[in-house]
């Protein structure tokens, strides 16, 4: 029997992803049609023998993640469950916390998966790969190549070449050691928590020998509980003939900011061709021009002479007129695209609006095309002072009028602007 756990971390994590996250937790937003989180329950769930899925995070339960997870349960049929955090835990003090909740029904494997990573999910290549090696107790990271620059920015993995045991982990250095990288899914077996709890109880040491000052006592356990599997678990398990990392050729990324969302996306519908083909779009008699993979949602009403694509997804409820362009964007639930508008690299947000031929257009984030290790760049939101150039994006109920321009800038929610915008943040 196999377990998966998926960490959804929590409100004060999508930081980078607002204002999208303002108006729907992080896990949940939409990519490629469906949301962000279905993407790993889908994966899971095809693995045989998988009993349960566990969501781990700090998020308050709300009405969109209880229907989210209601829905899942009846497509997949498997169980699935929400476990809050009391705080911010880290990758291994949520899972220690709630080790119990794990390990009932004795699974003999489980995997963890961050929620922020778009990936092709390779769990039962995982699997097979832990039976050939190391012993039964063995652990398992997924690791990809990266460039020697990007690596810096990730946990970093030095292996044996012939084995493809973990001999040195270093999480985000501050030079090169290895072009491995962390892709943030692991395969553990129960024995994970002894060193999670060997982790745990040190921490308890280090409180009574060095407590702070007036702290409160749930702060004091929070201190303790509080456990990163990168570098706390993984560093320490290097070299000690238990950690192994399985690399993939496979696509991966995370999605860190909205920008990122949108290459996933591309990543995803790509994926399509061979997994779920009734998701994209195709060119019909009386229907919009698709060029590439677009997924349209079946309650959206669009215009034939619209033009769609590549990489475009429309959510539901949304109207777009004639002669509308859309390209390398995501269009959420109920927007509406007024006749001859142009939307580029872009998120237009939850009922917003974009007058008749307005321009909405954004720089793409994308990683370098000439480079087959590249990655996306997570970019700070400033950068020397001025807005990074990156993707457009509208929040929920914007209104952009007729024949408004709005290029590299961030619309909060609720507004209705009256000229148009470079390189802005619109409060």
């Amino acid at each position: 029997m196999l377990k998966a756990v998926i960490l959804i971390g929590g409100p004060q994590k999508g930081t980078r992803f607002r204002p999208l996250s303002f108006e729907v937790p992080k896990p949940l937003f939409p990519v490629a049609g469906v949301p962000m989180l279905q993407h790993h329950i889908e994966a899971c769930a095809k693995v045989p023998n998988m009993k349960e899925i566990l969501l781990i995070g700090f998020y308050q339960p709300n009405e969109e993640l209880t229907r989210f997870l209601v829905n899942a349960q009846q497509e997949f049929k498997i169980s699935i469950r929400y476990l809050q955090e009391y705080a911010a835990l880290g990758t291994g003090g949520g899972i220690y916390h709630f080790r119990d909740q794990i390990v009932s029904g004795s699974p003999e494997a489980f995997f963890v998966l961050n929620a922020d990573v778009c990936s092709a999910f390779p769990l039962t290549e995982m699997l097979s790969f832990q039976k050939e090696h190391g012993e039964p107790n063995s652990f398992v990271i997924l690791g990809t190549t990266a460039n020697r620059k990007q690596s810096m920015n990730y946990g970093c993995i030095v292996e044996n070449e012939e084995t493809n045991e973990v001999l040195h982990y270093v999480e985000k250095p501050s030079t090169f050691v290895s072009d491995i990288i962390n892709c943030g899914i692991y395969l553990f077996t129960p024995e994970i928590f002894q060193h999670i709890g060997s982790v745990f109880q040190k921490n308890q040491q280090d409180m009574l020998l060095y407590p702070y000052d007036g702290e409160e006592p749930t702060n004091g356990w929070h201190r303790a509980e509080a456990i990163r599997l990168e570098q706390d678990i993984f560093t320490a398990l290097a070299g000690q003939g238990k950690l192994y990392v399985y690399k993939t050729l496979s696509f991966w990324s995370q999605i860190k900011s909205a920008g990122s969302a949108i290459y996933a996306s591309r990543l995803y519908l790509n994926q399509y061709h061979t997994t779920h083909p009734e998701r994209l779009a195709s060119n019909k008699e009386g229907g919009p021009k698709i060029s590439g993979n677009v997924y349209i949602h079946p309650t959206a009403n669009i215009d034939p002479t619209a033009m769609l694509g590549p990489n475009v997804s429309i959510g539901t409820g949304v109207s777009i007129g004639a002669g509308v362009r859309v390209r390398e964007s995501i269009i959420l639930h109920g927007a509406n695209l007024q006749d001859h508008s142009c939307v580029l690299n872009s998120i237009v947000g939850w009922d917003s609006t974009i007058g008749k031929w307005a321009r909405v257009e954004g720089t793409p984030s994308d990683p370098n095309p000439n480079d087959p290790f590249a990655k996306i760049d997570s970019e700070t939101l400033f950068r020397d002072g001025k807005l990074t150039p990156s993707i457009t994006i509208l929040g929920c109920n914007v209104t952009i009028p007729s024949e408004v321009i709005i290029l590299n800038s961030i619309v909060l929610p609720h507004k209705d602007l009256n000229r148009s915008f470079k390189n802005q943040i619109i409060l």
